[in-house]
């Protein structure tokens, strides 16, 4: 392996101390054709908590010095044409996250039964025939994903009651030709796709996982014919309760000796079940209440993916800028969009500092005109229309700020300075300012301070672009913007459920008509953002599958 010329990003990953990388294309695939494989220093990196290497049919091995990677959190290798993953892959003590779709697989390493934090494994698209026994040590694990390889059946311990985590089991399209009647012990099992496999029964005892809510059993040839008719047009619980007569069916068929005490266990087992039946399924009405529900649209899902262009000028001033763009939050219905900038402001004061720690601007979509710049100017040279305002440079606006605010202060009396006052300090002594383009060259975001009336939200947005901007840390952006997230989650599902009435206009004005359907759903959809250097070198994408995970337990993400 030549390594004689290292690859930029690897080594900006190493100046900045950075926490992600990802290298994917046609580009970085040359790359690793002529370099026999990956740039090595990629495993010095040992800062790094999420790594991606995908879109590289180059790519054929990882290097065992990925053992090396221990902070790792998530690992994407996916679309590649990986043969073999390394043994070593279990020393990576804190991954959660393993995506090794559409790759050459043959078999999986024990040591991903070694990865005891693992809550995701995606191994779709491959050719495996076995899965490694030992999963069951994996007790995080909550979703599971191996459509689309030659897998003949589950290992014997996979259905055990140390994964009482998992939840989401997709095995289309594969071999499976018996599913054990131990699926009941996966107590958390919700989803549940075995559709075009080898089946030719479905076992009763699904019928006592209590939480089920899908199943998929369509493209297999079952013995039952009645059954079969059933799993290509009926719901979820029309199968269930059929599955659940023919268990009490059988049990009465069981008269002998040699099976009575096996019936009787199993008649008690499924009594015991049946009692705790009503209570999961009240417990998991009021959770799927409480839940928000967040979808991300993947930058390469996205035909017309929004890219900001981030100038290298801004690392003195003020460097970090996540983005992303929000659809689906209803800001039209009573006073759903006062309740959204009033969050907003709340965020402002707490998480952000008063702005002094990280700053977050909304636009909307339908007014933007991409592509998008982030740079800096000359304070003299900055012009904007910020909200509620004419348009002015950056030095008039902060010197009219400044005697807002320090009337402010005389008006309240005050002896300290004011919130407004200390975000008007961070520029002080600046030579440039930052500030987001447009492609008309219009100044839409002059962080810390405004955004333009030109991109400005209302009632009737329905998509908006969201930038957070901090000199702190890009992690802190990332919090910030998880955080936003999270709170227009909970005001869209509060909007939801409460119905209010609108305005005809959309604006709140002239006669209340009832909200219609599309905005009486709470689903969120994120739609990534990537943010790239001058060269087009990727520097961030919001969300990556790092980011809102954490302590979120009201809220779904779906991928």
């Amino acid at each position: 392996m030549d390594d004689t010329k290292k690859w930029p990003e690897v080594e900006k990953a190493a100046t900045e101390k950075r926490r992600e990388l990802v290298l994917q294309g046609p580009a970085v695939d040359k790359r690793i054709s002529s370099n026999g494989g990956l740039d090595s220093s990629i495993y010095s990196l040992t800062l790094l908590n999420y790594l991606e290497v995908s879109q590289c049919p180059s790519l054929t091995e990882i290097h065992e010095d990925i053992r090396h990677l221990t902070n790792l959190q998530s690992l994407i290798l996916c679309r590649n044409k990986l043969a073999s993953i390394p043994n070593v892959i279990g020393n990576l003590k804190s991954l959660k996250v393993l995506d090794l779709s559409v790759n050459n697989l043959t078999v999986l390493p024990e040591g991903v039964t070694q990865l005891r934090e693992l809550n995701t494994l995606n191994v779709s698209c491959n050719n495996l025939e076995v899965l490694p026994e030992g999963l069951s040590q994996c007790t995080k694990l909550s979703s599971i994903n191996i459509s689309k390889n030659r897998v003949i059946g589950f290992p014997a311990d996979f259905y055990s009651e140390k994964l009482d985590l998992l939840s989401t089991v997709v095995a289309s399209d594969n071999l499976i030709e018996e599913l054990s009647g131990e699926i009941h012990k996966l107590a958390a099992l919700k989803v549940l796709d075995l559709s075009n496999n080898k089946l030719r029964e479905i076992p009763s005892d699904l019928s006592d996982c209590s939480k089920l809510k899908e199943i998929s059993f369509k493209g297999n040839k079952l013995n039952d014919k009645r059954l079969e008719k059933m799993v290509n047009g009926c719901q979820t619980k029309s199968i269930l309760d059929y599955l659940r007569g023919k268990g009490r069916g059988r049990q009465g068929e069981d008269k002998g000796d040699a099976d009575g005490g096996r019936s009787t266990d199993k008649k008690k087992r499924q009594q015991q079940r049946k009692k705790k039946e009503k209570a999961s399924d009240e417990q998991d009405e009021v959770e799927e209440l409480n839940k928000m529900v967040v979808r991300v649209l993947h930058v390469s899902d996205a035909p017309t993916a929004l890219t900001v262009k981030v100038s290298a000028e801004v690392k003195d001033v003020r460097p970090y800028l996540v983005c992303c763009i929000v659809r689906g939050m209803n800001l039209k219905s009573g006073n759903a969009l006062k309740r959204f900038l009033m969050a907003q402001t709340k965020l402002h004061d707490d998480l952000c500092g008063k702005r002094t720690i990280a700053t977050i601007a909304t636009h909307d979509v339908q007014q933007l005109k991409s592509p998008l710049m982030y740079d800096v100017k000359q304070p003299t040279e900055l012009k904007i229309v910020a909200l509620g305002r004419k348009e002015m440079t950056a030095v008039e606006l902060i010197r009219h700020l400044h005697l807002e605010a320090e009337e402010l202060r005389k008006q309240k009396k005050r002896q300290n300075v004011t919130g407004l006052h200390k975000y008007l300090q961070l520029l002080q002594g600046k030579p440039l300012y930052p500030c987001l383009v447009d492609a008309e060259g219009d100044v839409i975001s002059f962080p810390p301070i405004t955004n333009s009336e030109k991109t400005k939200i209302k009632k009737t947005t329905k998509e908006l672009f969201v930038e957070v901007t901090s000199a702190t840390s890009l992690q802190t952006c990332k919090d910030v913007m998880d955080a936003l997230i999270v709170k227009m989650a909970e005001l869209n599902k509060f909007t939801a459920e409460h119905q209010e009435e609108v305005g005809s206009d959309g604006e709140g004005g002239g006669p209340p008509v009832p909200a219609d359907s599309s905005e009486t759903s709470s689903q969120l959809i994120i739609q990534q953002v990537r943010t790239v250097d001058q060269d087009g070198n990727l520097k961030v994408v919001y969300p990556s599958k790092t980011d809102l995970s954490n302590d979120m337990n009201n809220l779904t993400i779906i991928w």
